[in-house]
């Protein structure tokens, strides 16, 4: 009889043993399924040749924004007798690949500024189109880093990306209009870069 009862606790004890082993596995499986790949390698394959950063450097940051561009009717300086709708201010949160927000994009002059306290202003040097009248077009600027350390210290180049909205300035804007302001929402995504 005891033998008997010692047999039947070791095939229970085995059993337990067995489903604890198969539960824990179907976990950790039904886990790991949730984990999001590795974002892919930044390429410029795509992008416009105005835009494509020179050979010698390397990504420091790629984030996505999404934020509000404030504009107002003005007469052009640049060109006398025209009077058109002129960014005024940006306003902008960008996120990094985990979804954290890491840099708030502000201006005149256009700057970023991370939360580690580093910053770098941009100069634009060249723009490409972007499929989509109300898109704003891609841009490619160049960074003058701010002197605290952290994640934009020598920054080089800006990217400003895959663009949607921003650029919707079908309101009227005559000279009866001026003084008029206009917001519009915008995403695009930013890619930082610094020195090899």
């Amino acid at each position: 009889m005891k033998s008997t009862h010692n047999r039947i606790w070791a095939y229970t004890k085995s059993a337990a043993v067995t489903l604890a082993m198969v539960t824990g596995t179907a976990a950790l499986i039904t886990a790991c399924t949730g984990v999001a790949p590795l974002p892919k390698e930044y390429t410029q394959d795509q992008l416009d040749a105005a835009i494509v950063v020179p050979p010698g450097h390397v990504v420091a940051l790629e984030t996505t924004a999404s934020g509000l561009l404030y504009y107002e009717c003005k007469a052009n300086a640049t060109t006398a007798g025209t009077i058109g709708w002129v960014l005024v201010r940006p306003e902008a949160e960008l996120l990094d690949r985990t979804g954290k927000t890491v840099v708030k994009y502000s201006g005149p002059p256009a700057t970023w500024t991370h939360i580690d306290g580093s910053s770098v202003v941009g100069t634009q040097v060249a723009l490409a189109p972007r499929v989509g009248a109300t898109n704003l077009p891609q841009q490619l600027s160049t960074g003058a880093s701010g002197s605290a350390p952290g994640a934009l210290q020598n920054v080089s180049y800006i990217q400003r990306i895959k663009t949607k909205g921003g650029q919707d300035l079908s309101k009227a804007c005559t000279q009866a209009d001026i003084g008029d302001k206009l917001t519009t929402s915008y995403q695009a995504d930013y890619i930082f870069w610094k020195p090899a």
